[in-house]
């Protein structure tokens, strides 16, 4: 069984409730996963997106770490062709002198996901490929080894340790192997192609100053309740949304079960409604914990990111609970 277990939470919207709401959700949450034993709290990077209130990560994650005293905080991840590496550098350096020793910096390839959006935020679909040189300068300000620059320095951040991880889509493997750092990686229910990237991630890793062995993070969406079908309903608002967003372009707050259960559907939303409900870790304690097993087994992960997101806050507190106690922590 994997022994560290931490969570990502995307600060989903919900209908009926503001988006303001969604992130003090998403604080309270980070408050019950410290008290349940959780290793790390994680938080990410939406931009305008109306089912996901989570814009600014760093400024989000020094709500968190405010609001909590010993569980690691951090992004999963700031999106790092979206803004210049000084700039984070030096927000991560801020947040890792006030909260010392409790802070992961948590970096993803991806752009916005509209034209829209692109050109607000001033890039394009081709910024995403320049990730791994955007990665070097980062760790470059840091570790005071950027030579670009040499009249410019980020502080606080120089001479700090700030544990970073790439998020591992698409090439994100490969560039994790080569910078020599861990990597996190999902979701579940492509267990195949989780264990492939796992697979090639080891083979490629070369040592560095930031780790000297592979790390593995699994990520992905874990539901528990007193029964399957419990289980089963925890993850219906989201499967609906991502349904939802697939046929008519908008990625939408969440609805509660029962009236997504209810929704008229067309034979494509429920063929994607169908499709989103399946592969993940989802029933009793005793059945997943069985199926966490296999995930050890295939992948040899070292820590589980667990990502769920649902309407209903007292299934999903009740659920992380229940994985608690599954995997022994406190």
């Amino acid at each position: 069984m994997i022994r560290k277990v931490s969570i990502l939470d995307r600060s989903r919207t919900r209908e009926g409730y503001t988006a303001p709401q969604a992130l003090r959700d998403t604080v309270e949450l980070a408050r019950a996963a410290e008290e349940l034993g959780y290793h790390r709290f994680w938080v990410s990077e939406h931009h305008s997106v109306p089912g996901v209130a989570g814009s600014a990560p760093t400024v989000l994650a020094a709500a968190v770490a405010a609001a909590t005293r010993r569980i690691r905080v951090g992004t999963g991840g700031v999106m790092l062709p979206n803004h210049q590496p000084l700039v984070v550098a030096e927000q991560f350096g801020v947040l890792e002198a006030l909260f010392p020793g409790r802070i992961d910096m948590g970096l993803g390839r991806s752009v916005g996901f509209t034209g829209g959006i692109r050109r607000a935020l001033g890039r394009d679909t081709g910024d995403a490929d320049r990730f791994e040189e955007q990665l070097a300068e980062l760790l470059g300000w840091i570790d005071g080894s950027q030579r670009a620059h040499p009249e410019v320095h980020a502080r606080p951040a120089e001479g700090l340790r700030i544990p970073p991880f790439v998020l591992a889509t698409g090439e994100g493997a490969g560039i994790a192997a080569r910078a020599g750092l861990p990597m996190v990686v999902g979701d579940l229910r492509a267990r195949g192609k989780v264990a492939e990237a796992v697979r090639r991630y080891r083979e490629e890793f070369r040592p560095s100053p930031w780790g000297g062995e592979p790390y593995v993070v699994v990520s992905g969406t874990v539901a528990v309740a007193s029964s399957g079908e419990a289980a089963r309903r925890i993850l219906l608002p989201e499967a609906w949304a991502l349904a939802h967003s697939r046929t008519r372009g908008s990625f939408p707050p969440l609805r509660p079960a029962e009236e997504v259960e209810a929704l008229e559907m067309t034979a494509k939303e429920r063929e994607l409604y169908e499709g989103a409900l399946a592969g993940h870790i989802a029933g009793t304690e005793e059945e997943v914990a069985g199926r966490l097993a296999e995930v050890t087994e295939a992948t040899g992960a070292d820590e589980l990111l667990v990502t769920t997101s649902t309407y209903d806050r007292t299934a999903l507190l009740d659920s992380f609970g229940r994985l608690a106690r599954i995997t022994g922590l406190g």
